[in-house]
């Protein structure tokens, strides 16, 4: 069978295996290598890619949830968006959640993802009391914060290079509506931008739609999304009808001038500096996932997202080269995103670093991997970091630039024979 990654690039030829229970899989592990866990395929590059995956996301049981702590026990496949359902109407939310709730808990900890309060949450495994883990030689280890704890901080961001989660236990955030007060504040620039995130950086969720096609006095102008939940009683939570992209639009749909009319009206369809609005938890946390299908907007060629970190003290500057090098090249993305995050965790591989993080989807085209490479080096020379969740393309030498805790990953890898069973397209281009 042939499988793609969620944004259409690359497209892989493989093997898929399902397993339906423990000895399966056991078998599995033991009769194949490079093996990767796959999810609900919504990683946009090639890290849950490999010549045969483990698919997981059948292995979807809730096993508890306690009520009191708010604790719930769910196999590896279950969604985000399962839990929610479940649970928003109890009055139960994620602690952390990515913006999208269409992934599994297995990738949700593989991924070590993240969300709108990174600055005051920190990312998804603050929230995973536990997990258990099968091992290349078919062991399960349960994992924690407080036993072991090296292949706790080495599976939670590790990529799926560790083994198969088979469950976890995860904690949860008491809330008491499906409804989010809303704050818009429009910036017209980077320095703007900065101050109105430095002087709401007390405020629970905070993003920011940044126009990344702007130019000259306007470069960094944005719209900063503040939030937190209501407290009304209303937790009727469901599911809203999605609409379905149907197509993969033409590849000339989306160019420079697209990109800027959309980035104009966007901008242009809030009037005032500050908005009041009240909004529900899809809208404010998942606005992609109300639509089905919106990767074919970039054509038949497939996107990448480009998602980077830079340490506080140099993200002006460096967002300020970095922004300044996508309106001079023309290739704009309509979906950008801007967020403040707070300290770094200890996981070997996690992403986030106290700064800022800008993520851009871009269309596949000619030139498109020679403009990123260009933001590589501002990237690191800034340093900085690429976030491996979304990477299809980055270098062996970037990618390390990024990660001082690459040598424990990989020793930990000899240690337990992982990087003889599970490898990843991404594990093999950048050496992990």
């Amino acid at each position: 069978m042939s499988l793609r990654s969620w944004g259409n690039y690359p497209k892989i030829n493989n093997r898929s295996f399902r397993f339906d229970g423990i000895s399966t899989l056991k078998k599995i592990i033991e009769n194949n290598n490079k093996l990767i866990p796959h999810g609900n395929g919504r990683s946009y590059g090639d890290s849950a890619l490999s010549e045969n995956i483990i698919t997981v996301k059948p292995h979807d049981l809730f096993i508890s949830f306690d009520d009191q702590q708010g604790i719930v026990h769910v196999q590896s496949g279950v969604l985000l968006s399962e839990i929610l359902a479940a649970l928003v109407p109890r009055g139960w939310f994620l602690k952390v959640t990515p913006g999208t709730k269409l992934i599994t808990v297995g990738g949700a900890i593989a991924s070590d993802v993240h969300g709108k309060n990174h600055h005051i949450a920190g990312c998804f495994s603050e929230s995973v009391e536990m997990f258990n883990l099968m091992l290349p030689d078919g062991k399960i280890i349960t994992c924690s914060k407080d036993e072991n704890t090296e292949l706790f901080k080495a599976t939670c961001g590790g990529m799926g290079l560790t083994g198969v989660i088979l469950d976890a236990k995860i904690s949860l955030k008491k809330i008491n509506s499906k409804f989010i007060n809303q704050t818009t504040i429009k910036t017209r620039n980077l320095k703007e931008t900065f101050e109105a995130f430095e002087n709401n950086k007390n405020k629970t969720y905070s993003v920011a739609w940044i126009d990344c096609l702007a130019k000259g006095s306007e470069l960094g102008r944005c719209l900063l999304m503040l939030g937190d939940f209501r407290d009304d009683g209303k937790l009727d939570y469901k599911t809203k009808k999605k609409l379905n992209i149907p197509f993969n639009f033409p590849s000339f749909a989306l160019n420079t001038l697209s990109v800027k009319a959309f980035n104009w009206l966007y901008y242009g369809k809030v009037k005032e500096t500050i908005s009041k609005q009240k909004v529900d938890i899809d809208t404010f946390f998942y606005p992609l996932d109300s639509l089905s299908n919106w990767k074919r907007i970039y054509g038949e060629n497939g996107f990448t997202q480009y998602q980077f970190i830079l340490p506080k003290e140099t993200s002006f500057e460096g967002l300020e080269k970095i922004l300044k090098t996508i309106a001079d090249s023309g290739k704009g993305s309509f979906l950008a995103v801007l967020k403040l995050y707070g300290k770094a965790n200890e996981n070997y591989l996690s992403f986030p670093m106290e700064g800022y993080s800008l993520a851009l989807d871009f269309k596949i085209e000619k030139g498109l991997f020679e403009l990123l490479e260009q933001l590589d080096k501002i990237v690191v020379h800034h340093g900085g970091r690429i976030y491996l969740a979304k990477d299809v393309r980055v270098s062996k030498i970037i990618f390390e630039q990024g990660y001082p805790q690459i040598d424990r990953f990989r020793a930990l890898r000899k240690k337990y024979n992982m990087n003889e069973k599970f490898n990843s397209l991404q594990s093999q281009r950048v050496g992990i």
